[in-house]
């Protein structure tokens, strides 16, 4: 009997396609540096979210954080995301 090969083929062609795109981004992706400065800014934000606007510019910052503990006192992990958003416009 033999085996059917074009349901196998699509998939495997979409397999592919995925891992080729992914291959291709990691080979474009520089790593990035610590840069200390940045790491002081986002731990001095207050939780929640803000936002500012002066003349030609936009600001916003987020941030969110938890911690999530299995039981009273069993295994436990802190969740921190914190953002900075800026949009600046300038006429040429």
């Amino acid at each position: 009997m033999p085996l059917p090969l074009a349901p196998i083929t699509g998939i495997a062609l979409r397999y592919g396609t995925v891992a080729l795109a992914t291959y291709a981004v990691t080979r474009k992706v520089s790593l990035g540096r610590r840069d200390q400065r940045a790491e002081d800014a986002l731990d001095d934000l207050e939780e929640g979210l803000s936002a500012r606007r002066e003349p030609g510019q936009a600001s916003s910052t987020a941030r969110f954080k938890r911690k999530i503990r299995l039981g009273e006192n069993g295994p436990g992990v802190e969740i921190d995301i914190t953002a900075l958003g800026r949009i600046k416009l300038r006429k040429l």
